[in-house]
């Protein structure tokens, strides 16, 4: 893992095979964080995937493909870690943006255009509540920009929408992503 990016720890707990008491069965960082190479710093780690609602308790869901959407009826908890764009505005074109998005499984996702408000603009069918941690963002959409920190959350509700770090320090934002219709 690059030396900017901080592993996030992961505790999941649950009941033992009777269910009369609870125990952590993992307590560790996450084994799933991609990066982006164009974007020195960016990490997504994803923390827990379901593939259904009511959701299964089992041990392990981060087997299912990595993608930005969740499964299909699923959910998907992630971190996300927006670099300062001062690292690399200006030099990430339409190659290195659909190289993003097709590493993270989700090539459809991307809304890139040149004359978009932000080259990672991206679309997914899905109801987000992304919750900003730490640091400072700019939620960039079609017609206006949001400026957030910390304790700010956000409801996306399947709309275009892009981070945009205009500060000096890393941004983490807490994301719980739901399948939507």
């Amino acid at each position: 893992m690059a030396d900017d990016i901080k592993p996030l720890r992961r505790i999941v707990v649950r009941d033992n095979s009777d269910g009369t008491r609870s125990r952590a069965l993992c307590d560790a960082p996450s084994p799933d964080v991609r990066s982006d190479p164009a974007r020195p710093g960016f990490a997504a780690t994803r923390m827990w995937v379901t593939d259904r609602t009511p959701a299964r308790i089992r041990n392990e869901t981060l087997d299912a493909p990595h993608s930005i959407e969740p499964p299909k009826a699923g959910s998907l908890c992630r971190y996300l870690q927006i670099p300062p764009d001062a690292a690399w505005k200006g030099k990430v074109g339409s190659k290195e943006v659909q190289a993003y998005f097709v590493s993270m499984g989700s090539p459809d996702a991307s809304t890139y255009s040149g004359s978009a408000p932000h080259p990672y603009m991206q679309k997914t069918r899905t109801l987000d509540f992304a919750l900003i941690i730490e640091g400072e963002v700019t939620l960039v959409l079609d017609l206006e920009e949001v400026d957030l920190s910390a304790g700010d959350t956000v409801v996306l509700r399947g709309a275009n929408h892009a981070w945009s770090n205009r500060s000096n320090k890393p941004c983490i934002i807490a994301m719980s992503m739901h399948d939507a219709a």
